[in-house]
């Protein structure tokens, strides 16, 4: 008989649903753009600086997350966060100028930024080993859907009870998350009184924001202000890089830099951050060469790359059974050489290519999304002990806020170059399309180089039931 098992569902659903609330308001204000412009006076593509603003919130809020839980405590924080995001919310649909709603989009990206990594504290300060698998499931589902449903629930609130809905859906949701919260987080006495490593925050903080509005515009402009845009990434890793050596003299340093010795969180953080980078890439790169290549609708490319998002779901139920049968590594390096392979598939894919065949090739690239995301997101916590969780999740939250906004840029530089390149020989863009995705399936190589590094048995108390 199995034993029982030790992490509280109702409070990894209690996460998860504020996982999904955080992830969607990332997106949202995408499809409501025109309806909010003409309210506001402005141009939809002005709509961005809500976005960027959010964005950057998030960024700079992430860092701090690790102090201030071990300063007031998990349950205090968490809740404190959802009340944030409730109230950022209420008042973004209020807001009557764009510069009024940027202004609380900033405060809404502040409680998102502490609702996220402080909830999954919660759940793995409550999980053993045996039961991470399951706990992360949970926890993993809201990235994978919320892009899908963001998208078509912005325009359809925009196009039938205003723009104002999309932020007024919060309340209610955050209302009952606060009141569940009240119930099923528990209470803890940990508190730690250490100084607040200003200098290090400083930097992390800075770094994360160079590197997402550096990132911003790399992905969306070209000529001198995508330059500009590369700049500001580059400072940013300097930022960062400069950070981390002040923090190594620090006696109390914002990061607990020492986790990125256990073997399965570095790689997991490190290498694997170039496979969460391909995972915000890639639906990015299908859309376009849908729209610029192939001369689809915004419409048409949307719906065919759903299907991709309908492989991470579809392939939820089973992906927990897989991972217990054949371990981490294996996953992982499956997952990216099947990744890989199917980026590559895309070299020989033109505008001729029959629809079916399209269809399938991402809802597999679906498929083995979901699998190797849902390892990472596990296998990064396997090895760390319970006193040093706090720190673990405050950097690799951190990291891979910087790969998911390193994600468009990355995919924008593959493809300026490739097009630019293949308008040099041929005067068509998709030869330099194609480029891009021999570029990106060859970043692939980086994190399947970390994957294999790991033992074979990496993991096992993890998977192995009692």
């Amino acid at each position: 008989m199995g034993s029982r098992s030790t992490f509280s569902r109702g409070l990894a659903l209690l996460v998860a649903a504020t996982f999904f609330m955080e992830n969607l308001d990332a997106t949202i204000i995408q499809t409501a753009a025109p309806a909010m412009a003409r309210d506001f006076g402005v141009q939809p593509a002005d709509l961005s600086v809500a976005m960027v603003a959010y964005l950057l919130a998030v960024g700079v809020g992430i860092p701090a997350t690790a102090w201030l839980a071990d300063r007031f405590g998990v349950r205090v924080l968490f809740l404190s966060a959802v009340v944030v995001f409730t109230v950022a919310s209420l008042l973004c649909a209020l807001a009557p100028t764009l510069g009024l709603l940027a202004a609380a989009r900033v405060l809404q990206g502040i409680g998102g930024a502490l609702m996220v990594p402080v909830g999954r504290l919660a759940v793995l300060r409550a999980v053993t080993p045996t039961d991470l698998l399951d706990a992360m499931a949970y926890l993993t589902w809201p990235a994978l859907l919320a892009p899908v449903v963001a998208p078509a629930l912005g325009g359809l609130l925009a196009d039938t009870v205003g723009w104002h809905s999309i932020f007024l859906v919060n309340l209610p949701i955050g209302v009952v998350a606060f009141i569940a919260g009240l119930i099923l987080v528990p209470r803890s006495a940990e508190r730690r009184r250490v100084p607040f490593d200003g200098w290090g925050f400083a930097l992390v903080a800075g770094a994360l924001v160079l590197v997402t509005a550096g990132a911003e515009v790399v992905a969306t402009s070209s000529g001198v202000a995508a330059v500009g845009g590369a700049v500001a990434i580059a400072a940013g890793v300097g930022a960062g890089s400069l950070g981390a050596f002040v923090m190594r003299r620090r006696e109390h340093p914002l990061f607990d830099g020492s986790v990125l010795r256990i073997r399965t969180f570095r790689v997991a953080n490190v290498s694997g951050a170039f496979y969460r980078l391909m995972i915000v890439a890639a639906p990015f790169l299908f859309t376009l060469l849908f729209q610029v290549v192939f001369g689809w609708s915004a419409f048409g490319a949307g719906l065919a790359v759903m299907a991709v998002f309908i492989g991470n779901v579809a392939i939820k139920p089973v992906t927990t059974p897989l991972i217990r049968r054949l371990g981490f590594r294996r996953v992982l390096v499956w997952s990216n050489i099947v990744g890989g392979v199917i980026l590559a598939v895309f070299v020989a894919v033109g505008p001729t290519a029959p629809l079916p065949l399209l269809l399938a090739l991402l809802f597999v690239s679906g498929v083995v999304r979901s699998i190797g995301f849902s390892a990472y997101n596990t296998v990064q916590f396997v090895d760390v002990p319970p006193d040093r969780t706090n720190a673990a999740n405050t950097l690799a939250s951190t990291l891979q806020q910087a790969a998911t906004a390193l994600g468009l840029a990355i995919v924008a530089v593959f493809v300026n170059l490739g097009t630019w390149a293949a308008g040099e020989w041929t005067g068509t863009p998709l030869l330099g399309y194609h480029w891009a995705f021999v570029l990106a399936a060859l970043t692939l190589v980086i994190p399947l180089v970390g994957a294999l590094t790991l033992p074979a048995d990496a993991g096992r108390h993890a998977v192995r039931r009692a």
